[in-house]
């Protein structure tokens, strides 16, 4: 399958080994610094390849490769919609990186025009396809919980000035938002999955604490009403000193609790249920070896929208999936700016919205 990369920065690296693993045809890759697309391909050998062309300008790399059929979109935060729905109009199907887009009329743009055009899109939250997040799928998905009472995501990492100072978009309204957005996106798509999806009504805090150098939050609480019944709580930082501690996800039910622990939800802490087998035992203390806070999850994501290009299908992780974590997100920043709880779905509302808030 013929595929080019847009935005070779920080996560770019687990793009190109999902690429790689995938056996994809590397067509192109493209940022607006070519020192970085050097870097990126000189870390897998490919810089002398000739055949991987380079580009600046993502609208000339799709105008000059009609036959591409996979695109994945790496770039900063605030292009990714921008980009989407030009690769859409192409007719090319598309992995977006987190968030999917920065606005509920982006998202909802890249839904309808992708369904339009029949063009799959995927959202890149990989941490689903983590091994201890499935396992807790699978269980929620046989009934094993019984009725659920609540859950809790804690992203509890750190962030320093360096971080930021690595890019000047990092930590803007229109081109990042917060803690919230960018670090912590992945674990509220985990809550929202499990919980239900379905959610009445978002409360939440922002502040900013030690990062008055970026416009947007370092620390966010929220909680979260499903129309089922159950109550989420988010807790997303990048305040904690000296280093990341923990990404983890807590689901209760009448008849069963995990708590997925380790830095990105990858290891299975507790592994408790009325009806235990021989087998659950072994999933108790499953841990998944992982390279970075990012997991391993690429690969599997690239596997799967592969599969659904291949047999006409949607993507495990389709475009709805990143507007809900989306959604989310931009729900507490809105209750933070009005001090009010704010009910679902979300009509429109954008991280723009927020400029000005800790000033």
């Amino acid at each position: 399958m013929r595929y080019a990369l847009i935005g070779c920065g920080r996560i770019a690296i687990n793009h190109l080994k999902a690429v790689l693993n995938n056996k994809l045809e590397l067509i192109a890759v493209c940022d607006t610094l070519p020192e970085a697309m050097e870097k990126l391909l000189d870390k897998y050998g490919l810089k002398e390849d000739d055949s991987i062309q380079r580009y600046v300008n993502y609208k000339e790399l799709i105008d000059n490769h009609p036959e591409l059929q996979l695109i994945s979109i790496a770039t900063d935060s605030g292009v990714h919609a921008e980009i989407a729905l030009y690769c859409i109009e192409h007719g090319i199907n598309v992995i977006v990186e987190k968030p999917i887009a920065m606005s509920i009329a982006d998202a909802d743009e890249i839904i309808k025009r992708s369904d339009d055009k029949g063009v799959k899109v995927s959202a890149c939250h990989q941490n689903r396809f983590n091994i201890a997040v499935q396992k807790m799928r699978n269980a929620l998905e046989a009934g094993r919980f019984g009725k659920l009472s609540h859950g809790a995501i804690h992203i509890r990492w750190n962030r320093g000035k360096g971080y930021y100072d690595q890019a000047a978009w990092r930590g803007k309204w229109a081109s990042d938002g917060g803690a919230l957005m960018n670090q912590c996106i992945h674990g509220i798509d985990l809550l929202r999955w499990m919980l239900g999806d379905e959610i009445e009504e978002v409360y939440g805090a922002t502040r900013q604490q030690y990062h008055n150098y970026l416009e947007a939050e370092d620390v966010g609480i929220a909680v979260v009403k499903f129309k089922n019944g159950a109550i989420g709580t988010i807790e997303g930082t990048v305040n904690v000193y000296p280093k990341n501690l923990e990404e983890t996800l807590y689901l209760f039910g009448e008849n069963g609790t995990i708590k997925l622990g380790g830095t990105s939800t990858n290891n299975i802490d507790v592994w408790e249920f009325a009806d235990m087998s021989d087998e659950d035992k072994n999933y108790q203390g499953l841990q998944e070896e992982t390279s970075n806070v990012y997991g391993n999850g690429h690969t599997s994501l690239f596997a799967d929208m592969i599969d659904a290009i291949e047999n006409n299908r949607n993507p495990y992780v389709d475009a709805k999936a990143g507007r809900n974590a989306l959604e989310v997100v931009l729900a507490i920043y809105k209750s933070q700016k009005t001090g009010q709880p704010v009910k679902l779905p979300l009509d429109n509302f954008s991280s723009i919205d927020m400029v000005g808030t800790f000033q």
